[in-house]
């Protein structure tokens, strides 16, 4: 069955109530768009007829050079998917933090999020959870397909450098943190008796054992993901984790540093001005995401590894607020 059917299957399958409210690739429409542009495939006909003609790499890639655009198509084509896998980001990372709040309420929503939970069960959350792992899984690979469809009919690598405006933009569908959280979430389903937990849990695993933690999703296509569960700045397992905006994953208090600010004061009391570590990017602070899932995850897998931190961090914590407000008083008494 070809992935064109297989996706319309899946759009108009079980999950149909599901993805009712959900944003979604438009694949059929979208290959249409590539099948009305007759000026493309008469480049695409005269680039395979040189690429016959020699077979050299490096003349090969001046073929691709020569037709990297197409006036007829290009503007709906890519402004459509750009906005199509925008609003898939957005419906998902939506989606799964309201999922994530019902397991790991905070605040003052604990008790509202509490009483919500007892209405739905367990097994429900789960398999609300693989459907949202199903949902940008499937639209990622449509994404895919049809990129390698517009380079394949355009003789281009326009396809490519799409995917790499995706990730500049970060709406890179597999590389979202709440995919990571999802993972975390059924990992933390699977317990087994006597609180030990089995290698994998649907389609993740996550190891702890090696010298770097690491969580493996394999998908749909051989498509196989790995998350580095490794803080880039203390160079341990990550605890009390933080994604930022760009998508890197510290430990709080070691993004409070990065940033400039105290552990009490949080990340979004960081400047707009302050960098990631790793990419440099600014503003990643303000959105930061609290991997609530990943934490609950290491503090049941890593017991005594996760209270040795938790005690550096509150003692961290306790001399950060000490300094800090002996400071104001020393400002607002005058010495």
């Amino acid at each position: 069955m070809k992935f064109g059917e297989t996706f319309m299957e899946y759009l108009h399958g079980e999950q149909d109530k599901f993805l009712h409210k959900c944003s979604h690739v438009e694949y059929k429409r979208l290959k249409k768009v590539l099948k009305k542009c007759r000026t493309c495939k008469s480049l695409s006909e005269s680039c395979k007829t040189e690429q016959q003609g020699d077979k050299e790499e490096e003349e090969e890639e001046d073929c691709m050079c020569e037709y990297q655009s197409c006036p007829v198509c290009d503007q709906m084509f890519f402004s459509e998917l750009m906005k199509e896998a925008s609003d898939i980001a957005g419906c998902f990372s939506s989606r799964a933090r309201s999922l994530l709040q019902l397991h790991v309420p905070t605040g003052k929503l604990r008790f509202l999020f509490g009483v919500r939970r007892c209405f739905k069960d367990e097994q429900a959350l789960k398999d609300e959870g693989s459907m949202l792992i199903e949902y940008i899984t499937m639209n990622e690979i449509a994404i895919r397909k049809i990129l390698k469809k517009y380079d394949k009919v355009h003789c281009s690598v326009n396809g490519k450098n799409f995917k790499s405006k995706m990730k500049a933009e970060h709406i890179e569908l597999l590389r979202s943190p709440w995919l990571m959280e999802l993972g975390a979430f059924l990992l933390n389903f699977n317990k087994l008796d006597g609180g030990e937990f089995s290698e994998s849990s649907g389609h993740f695993s996550c190891d702890f054992n090696a010298s770097l933690s690491v969580m493996t999703l394999t998908l749909a296509n051989s498509i196989k993901l790995e998350f580095d569960l490794t803080c880039a700045i203390c160079l341990d397992t990550v605890y009390n984790p933080y994604a930022l905006s760009c998508g890197h994953l510290f430990c709080k208090s070691c993004a409070c540093s990065a940033a400039s600010v105290l552990i009490f004061q949080g990340l979004k009391t960081a400047s707009p001005d302050s960098k990631c570590p790793i990419c440099r990017e600014v503003g990643v602070y303000a959105n930061a995401i609290h991997m609530l899932e990943l934490d609950l995850l290491l503090k049941k897998r890593l017991k005594e590894y996760w209270k040795e931190r938790m005690s550096g961090e509150r003692a961290e914590r306790v001399k950060q607020s000490k300094e800090y407000w002996d400071l104001q008083t020393q400002y607002a008494i005058g010495y």
